[in-house]
Order: structure tokens, then sequence, then C-alpha cells
């Protein structure tokens, strides 16, 4: 059943109006859910303390579930203490919180991000998820959520007027309201069917629809549609919308409606040239240089920062469409290259590569407190660890225990962004000990030592250069898993695809060890991370409302 859905205008603290007209409203046509754009309460100063009240207290009636983000002021403080306490708000009311990814009951994901630009911070996300500001790192990280049904953002997409009959005759343009390059970036990664955002003042702005380039042999695709609707507040003047109500249709647009526009956001691709190192780097890969006898240069340019990281979410050019999940701190995306195929594990019961790359969002070489904060170490190590979990858990029940899962994160001291790969084995490989003698027989042979076993409870247990391995499966009624350290020295020049190396041989696969030779095409990278997304959802803790 199709999803009907109402949207509000700034409410400004007007509770008993606005949700008395939509209990009006909701007797008429019953809708899934409402959302309010901008400020949902006035101002902590202006508030009517018995109005916020009454709502607080269950006294005013929300006839039907209704989202909120923050807007451009404060939430009050009881609304504060009510969110940190993780209690309900009022019945039938539900704070998204500042940048968050949520599905609803009906399946219709929204994409969040509340608050003002603060160009006070320039590198990193804010932490608070209820202060009425956010960052251009928050917007870039929102990109990995790859798709949207609804972006609900307090600031408007910079150029959003561009190419706009519409703006042109009513005079939009970028004194209109707050803007930003950031959340058109967001916009544009993402295509959501409906961009709501707040109008500062008496006025409201639905742009004509607009819609991406379309790529040569893609058109019976059908056209990524997004509808830009700018609403005034409520209690405006007759005429200036501050109410929307719509229906999510996900069927296939071929033909754009009249007046359709290209997207305001549209740039020429630009051509860049990288330099050797960056080269070398790739995305999701396992950037070994040295796998074809290259000779390693002299006087090596300096790492990649943030921008030019292909493990971080703010390089423009990172590919979003291989980011199934972001969390708050960390994220999966499937590898390129994958070992395993989609066909590999299809008997087992995946038809999906699940060679998985799980990151932190913050561009840092290691979790090693010798690195940075140890609190942050330890809430990023625990959010990945929570990602290599589900993805354990996922593999294992959709293959009937047939399959296990090993994980491993190589560390060394020219680390550039730390990350951890994970792939399923065969059930069988990790309970006789196949995967274990594996990973001893080839440290042996390389004469790199012996593989110690280690429990990794914490992020900086581990410090200097090594590989750390997770071996896991599950029986019938027991868990059967191991964790392996090597160190190694750092002036030894250690073999990146060593980890892959060992399963490749394990899985009769030597033809894929190397990730550069293993082609895949766009599509063909989509089509397996679409496939992952909708396997993984049900372990997926991102999606949860």
């Amino acid at each position: 059943m199709a999803a009907k859905i109402f949207v509000f205008g700034s409410v400004n603290g007007q509770l008993r109006s606005a949700f008395g007209k939509l209990a009006a409203l909701h007797a008429k046509t019953v809708f899934s859910f409402a959302i309010v754009t901008g400020n949902l309460f006035g101002d902590p100063e202006a508030q009517d303390d018995d109005e916020l009240n009454t709502l607080l207290d269950g006294q005013i009636a929300i006839a039907c579930p209704t989202y909120f983000t923050v807007g451009t002021t404060a939430l009050p403080q009881r609304v504060l203490e009510k969110i940190e306490a993780d209690e309900e708000i009022a019945p039938n009311l539900h704070y998204l919180g500042k940048r968050s990814v949520t599905k609803t009951s009906e399946g219709v994901r929204i994409v969040t991000l509340g608050g003002i630009l603060d160009p006070n911070i320039v590198v990193g996300q804010s932490n608070d998820q209820t202060a009425p500001f956010h960052t251009e790192s928050d917007a870039k990280a929102l990109r990995g959520a790859n798709n949207a049904d609804i972006l609900l953002t307090t600031m408007w997409p910079a150029e959003v007027w561009k190419n706009s009959a519409k703006a042109k005759e009513e005079n939009i343009n970028s004194t209109s309201a707050p803007s930003s390059p950031s959340i058109a970036e967001l916009c544009a990664a993402l295509k959501p069917r409906y961009h709501f955002s707040m109008s500062p003042g008496p006025f409201h702005f639905e742009r004509e629809p607009f819609f991406p380039e379309v790529k040569e042999g893609a058109e019976d695709k059908g056209i990524e549609l997004t509808r830009f609707i700018s609403l005034a507040p409520w209690g405006s003047p007759a005429g200036k919308k501050a109410m929307y109500a719509f229906v999510v249709n996900r069927d296939a647009i071929i033909n754009a409606p009249p007046g359709s526009t290209l997207t305001p956001f549209f740039k020429p691709a630009a051509a860049h040239k990288r330099s050797a190192d960056e080269a070398g780097f790739s995305r999701f890969s396992h950037h070994d240089n040295n796998h074809r006898n290259r000779k390693q240069r002299r006087g090596r340019s300096p790492p990649p920062g943030p921008d030019r990281c292909f493990f971080c979410l703010s390089n423009p050019n990172l590919p979003t469409h291989m980011i199934p999940s972001v969390a708050e701190d960390s994220y999966i995306a499937t590898a390129k290259g994958p070992l395993p195929s989609a066909a590999t594990y299809k008997a087992e019961g995946l038809d999906f590569p699940a060679h998985i790359i799980i990151t932190p969002i913050e561009h840092v070489s290691s979790l090693s407190t010798a690195v940075m904060n140890g609190d942050d170490a330890a809430k990023i190590f625990k959010e990945m660890t929570r990602f290599r979990e589900s993805l354990q858990a996922m593999i294992s029940t959709k293959s009937g225990r047939k399959l296990g899962a090993v994980a491993w994160e190589i560390n060394r001291a020219r680390n550039i962004h730390v990350h951890w790969q994970l792939m399923p084995v065969p059930a069988e490989m990790v309970t006789n000990g196949l995967v274990e003698s594996g990973f001893r027989v080839l440290a042996k042979d390389l004469q790199l030592g012996d593989f110690a076993v280690k429990d990794f409870g914490t992020a900086d247990e581990v410090g200097g250069d090594y590989l750390r391995v997770w071996i896991w499966a599950e029986e019938e009624d027991k868990i059967v898993g191991k964790s392996l350290l090597l160190r190694f020295d750092e002036n030894v020049r250690f073999d990146l695809q060593f980890p892959r190396k060992v399963m490749a041989k394990l899985f009769g696969l030597e033809d894929r060890t190397i990730w550069q030779d293993v082609g895949q095409t766009e599509e063909e990278e989509t089509a397996d991370t679409q496939a992952f997304r909708d396997g993984f959802k049900e372990w997926d803790f991102t999606l949860a409302t």
C-alpha cells in the first residue's frame, strides 16, 4: 500500500492549531505519517510554556506518527531531556535526530540533516545530535546513504534556483534562504524523490522537478526525478503554502513531467590527473603497488588527505554506488574486485559476493590511542565490531550455518586510512582449522614469524605494525572462533595481498587473487551492492527507527 504523507512548514510552537489541522485532515484522508520541516517548537525564550507542557503531557492529540528534526533554533530544555533520556516526547511524536537515515514502517527512507552550517568547524562531524547546526562533514557522511525517498534539511541546496523559470518569476535567488553547496552535493548524490526544506519567511517555493544527466544506454531504466519544496511557516498569509500532502510512488518514471529541468547541480566532469602515488591508492582496494614488481620510488609525496583519500566519504570522487550502509562513526562498502563472486556461494544462500570493507568515517590511520583519542578509538572500534558481528550473523543465517566468516586488519606506520575486510568462508574450513592453518603456513613460508592467539576486546590493545585476523563460524550449539595476531617489523615490506592470497588459495580462486584483475562494470558493482543491501536489511542496525 502506498504511503500517504503530510508535511508542515515550520510550526514555530503553534502546536494546538497545527496538530488540530492535522487531526481534521487525517479524519478525511488517513496519512501514513507526517513530517515537520524547520522548527517544530518556537524560540526557547518565546515558546508558550503552557502549550509546550500541554503537548509534552500528552494532552494535544497527534493524529498520526509525526517526525521532526532540529531547525534553526535550539530545542526546549524539557524536549532535550526526554531525547537524552530516550523517553517518548509525546504520543506519535518522534525525533529523527539531526543527522540520520530512517526507514519508516511503510518502507519510506528519510535522510535528515537539520540545523544550519557551522563554518567554524572545519573538519569532523558535530557530536551533538540536538544542537541547531551541522558541519560539512555531516553532509558528506550522509552521501553514503546512497538514496532516499525523502531528504529533509533545514538549509536549501545552493543553486537550487538555477535553470528554474519559477525561481526567476518569483525572484528566488541566493538571498532567499540560507543555502549550502554541501547540501546541494548531498541532494545530487542521493537523488531523493522529494527534498523538503524550510522557508525563513512567509513564502514558499516549489521548484520544477529536476533530474540528473541520463547516462548513455540507461534511458530505459527510468528517470531519477527530484522535487524540491520549501514550505512557508505555519500561520503564514493565505496563498503562502505551509502544508503539503503527497503519495510516495516508486514506479519508474520514463517521461519527465512538463517543465522539468536538468539538475541545477550539474557540473561537467573535469579530467583529474592523479599522481603516481595517488594512482596506486584505489577505493576499497588493497592498494598494493608492488604486486607487479614495480620499484618503489624514493621521495614519496605526502599521503592523500580526506579530500583525496579513497576511503573518506569527503572525497568527491568516491564511488557511492558501493556503500550500502552508513552508521554514526563507520560505514561498510562492497569491495572492488571481490574475491568471491556473486556465484561463489549461491548454492549456500548468498547471491552476492559479500566481500565487505568496514571503515571509520573519520580520516584516521589507526585505531591505536597513539594516533587518536582513546575514547574516540573505543567508540569507533565498538561500532566497527558491531558491523562485523552483524555481517557474521547474516552470513551464517542465510547459509543455514554452512558459511562462517574471516575478517582482517593490516596496520602499518604508513597506513593512510584504517579499515577491515570481511568475506564468507565455508564453516567447515573454520571448524577443521584449515583457515587458521592457511594463515600460519603462508606466514612461515614468507619468514614473517608465527601468529599468536589473542582476544581483541578493545581498539588499542595492539600497537605497532601487525596483521590481525578474526575467524568465525556457528555450529548447532556453539560458536567456533579465533582471533590471531601477527606482528612484524615496520621495515618489513609486508605484502598487503597476504590475507587475500590465503583465502584465494583456500577457495581455489587463484585467478582472482589480484583485485585489479577482477573486472566489473559500474552496473555490476551497483547490482552486487543492491543485492547485498537487500540481503543485509534484517541485520542492518542503521535502519532501526
